[in-house]
């Protein structure tokens, strides 16, 4: 993960976070909340993978007082939330965080989100936190551009992890740069109808919804800028964005 690494010292170096919020496919709710704890620590959400996997830990400070700015800005957008005072960081959030901010001394606050929703309703949850950006808050939203575990877990996992990259999987991430570059929200919302091998790419959409998320924070002035392309096994594409006023920043 050295690009993850780089994004890390690149915003810091126009601004360390003062707090993040983060939002993961592994961490969803029939409504939005809010895990207000104090601390958190890595909660190992998979199995079947390398035991040393279970060993990594991300013991970060939580964001109790921060929530009740998100809570104020939902509310006002006329979104419900909850809160928590549970804690926990999902491998979607923890991983990104150990290259992003090894120190684990930024305060984090998981943000649950509902995977019913649509795309523009998850767009519209990322403008109302939109705000946080004033406050030094970074918004980061984790999945995968592409996630059929089907066609992963097919070969068992035997298969080369640098394994050519089906047609599928290329037509729709390019898809999805392309869209996104036009800031052709419309296109993007619809993409189940509308990208190229969007059903067969997600099967379910869980893991590409916090992408709109993110993309609505950054405002449909800014067109998401897509930092890093990368495949593995073939067909889980791992592509990074970023959103707003200093995508572009973080792309140098």
């Amino acid at each position: 993960m050295p690009s993850c690494r780089h994004w890390g010292r690149a915003a810091a170096a126009f601004g360390r976070p003062k707090a993040i919020v983060a939002i993961s496919a592994h961490t969803a709710a029939r409504a939005p909340v809010l895990l207000a704890a104090e601390r958190h620590e890595a909660v190992y959400d998979f199995g079947g993978f390398d035991p040393a996997l279970y060993t990594l830990r991300y013991d970060a400070p939580g964001a109790p007082a921060l929530a009740e700015r998100v809570v104020a800005l939902m509310d006002a957008a006329g979104l419900p939330v909850h809160v928590s005072p549970q804690g926990g960081l999902d491998h979607g959030n923890w991983t990104p965080l150990r290259y992003l901010f090894p120190d684990a001394d930024i305060p984090v606050l998981p943000l649950a989100f509902v995977p019913t929703q649509t795309p523009a309703q998850q767009f519209a949850l990322g403008q109302a936190l939109a705000p946080l950006a004033d406050d030094g808050v970074l918004i980061l939203a984790s999945g995968s551009i592409t996630h059929n575990l089907r066609r992963v877990f097919g070969t068992g996992m035997r298969g080369p992890v640098d394994a050519p990259e089906i047609a599928e999987s290329r037509a729709f991430r390019d898809w999805m740069a392309a869209r996104g570059a036009e800031r052709d929200w419309d296109a993007l919302f619809a993409y189940r109808s509308r990208a190229p091998h969007a059903v067969d790419m997600h099967p379910t959409d869980e893991h590409l919804l916090p992408w709109y998320v993110a993309a609505g924070a950054g405002g449909r002035e800014a067109a998401p800028r897509r930092l890093h392309e990368s495949v593995t096994y073939g067909c889980l594409g791992m592509d990074a964005y970023a959103f707003g006023a200093n995508a572009a920043r973080l792309a140098a």
